[in-house]
C-alpha cells in the first residue's frame, strides 16, 4: 500500500509499504478521507514529541472496513466507519479514577498512519472508539470526529448557559471548531485572529463579532467575557488572556505551549476576581460519543473548515500551503 512517511521536518515521502493484517480483535480500514491538523503541521515544520520520525503520520480519518480480525463482532467488511486514534487502557490508576483522557497508556498505544491507503485499528480502540458512519455524513465530515472530541472535552465540565459571552483567541481549525460548538449552545461568540480569511470563515459559521488584530495587543481591557478559549498555544496569549475575562469567569487553555514554557499571571486578579484557569487535554470515550452525536445529528456544520482536497501523492502541496498560513484543513484522499 501507499503511505506518507514523515522522514524529517519538511520532508514527506510517499512509499510503498506492506499492507498490514488485522490480528485478533482488530480491523483493517481502507482510508477514504484523512484530515490535516495543527499537530501534523507542527510535526511537519519542526517535529513533534508524539509523532516519531521517520514514520507514518496522520490521525483524523474515516473509511471502510476492509478486513476484520478473529473475534470482531461489532463490525463487518464493507462497513463505513469513523473513529478516533486512541482509547484508554481502562486499567491504570487514572482510568480507575475515570480520568480516561489522562490514561497512562493512551499516548503509548495511539494509532498513527491515516495518511495512507490502509490503517489497522487495535482491539482496545475498536471496542471503545470506532463507530458506524451514517449516510448523511460524508467521509470528510466524519473525519472530524477526533478534533471535535477534543473540543467537546474542553467544554464538558463548564457551566455554560444560553447567551453567555465567549471569546475565542485564534481562528485556526480548533478555534473554528470551538465556534461552531459554542454557537450550537446559543452563546454570543467573538473571535480574534490576525488573518482576514479566517475571520471571514468565522462570520460564515455564525460568529457574532470578529476582530482582526495581533492576538495579545488588542482587547486587553475588554474584560466582559464569561469564557475565553485560548487556541493559539503562544505564551504571550496565555498570559494576556486573563485581561479578557469577567470577574468569576473561566479561561480555557486549549492551545498547547512548547514543553518547559512558564507563564505568569496577576495573582490579585486570579484571587480577588475568582478567575478560573482550566487546562484541557485530549478526550475520553464519553466525549467521543458526544462528538459523534453532534456530527450525526447535523447540529454543527464543519464543511467550511475544509479548504481543499488532495490525493495522497500530492500531500506535500497541502502542507506547503498550511506552512504559509493558507487554508484551515485539507482533506487527503487516498
Amino acid at each position: 500500500m501507499l503511505a506518507c512517511i514523515l522522514k524529517e521536518p519538511n520532508n514527506i515521502e510517499i512509499q510503498e509499504i506492506p499492507t498490514p493484517e488485522p490480528s485478533k480483535g482488530e480491523i483493517l480500514v481502507k482510508i477514504k478521507a484523512a484530515l490535516t491538523c495543527g499537530t501534523d503541521l507542527k510535526a511537519f515544520k519542526r517535529g513533534h514529541i508524539l509523532i516519531p520520525m521517520p514514520g507514518v503520520f496522520g490521525h483524523e480519518f474515516s473509511g471502510i472496513v476492509a478486513k476484520i480480525g478473529k473475534g470482531v463482532k461489532k463490525f463487518k467488511e464493507g462497513d463505513k466507519i469513523m473513529a478516533v486514534h486512541s482509547a484508554p487502557c481502562l486499567s491504570c490508576s487514572y482510568c480507575q479514577k475515570k480520568a480516561f483522557n489522562l490514561c497512562e497508556n493512551i499516548m503509548k498505544t495511539k494509532v498513527l498512519g491515516a495518511f495512507a491507503e490502509y490503517i489497522v485499528l487495535p482491539y482496545h480502540l475498536v471496542k471503545q472508539n470506532v463507530f458506524k458512519k451514517p449516510e448523511n455524513l460524508s467521509f470528510e465530515e466524519a473525519a472530524f470526529l477526533e478534533p471535535l472530541s477534543c473540543v467537546v472535552h474542553g467544554m464538558s465540565t463548564l457551566n455554560i448557559k444560553k447567551n453567555d459571552k465567549a471569546l475565542i483567541i485564534g481562528g485556526g481549525p480548533i478555534g473554528l471548531l470551538h465556534l461552531v460548538l459554542l454557537k450550537s449552545k446559543s452563546l454570543n461568540v467573538a473571535l480574534i485572529d490576525k488573518h482576514q480569511d479566517k475571520l471571514n470563515i468565522a462570520k460564515k459559521l455564525g460568529a457574532d463579532s470578529t476582530y482582526k488584530a495581533d492576538y495579545f495587543t488588542t482587547l486587553l481591557n475588554y474584560s466582559e467575557f464569561d469564557f475565553v478559549f485560548e487556541c493559539t498555544g503562544r505564551k504571550e496569549v496565555w498570559e494576556s488572556s486573563i485581561n479578557l475575562v469577567r470577574r468569576g469567569g473561566t479561561i480555557v487553555l486549549f492551545g498547547g505551549c512548547k514543553s518547559g514554557t512558564e507563564v505568569c499571571y496577576d495573582a490579585s486578579r486570579l484571587h480577588y476576581d475568582e478567575i478560573t484557569l482550566k487546562g484541557v487535554f485530549h478526550f475520553n470515550p464519553y466525549d467521543v460519543k458526544r462528538a459523534y452525536e453532534f456530527l450525526c445529528n447535523g447540529n454543527i456544520n464543519v464543511t467550511p473548515l475544509i479548504s481543499g482536497k488532495y490525493k495522497l501523492k500530492n500531500i506535500n502541496k497541502a502542507f506547503e500551503k498550511l506552512s504559509k498560513g493558507i487554508g484551515i484543513k485539507y482533506a487527503i484522499l487516498p
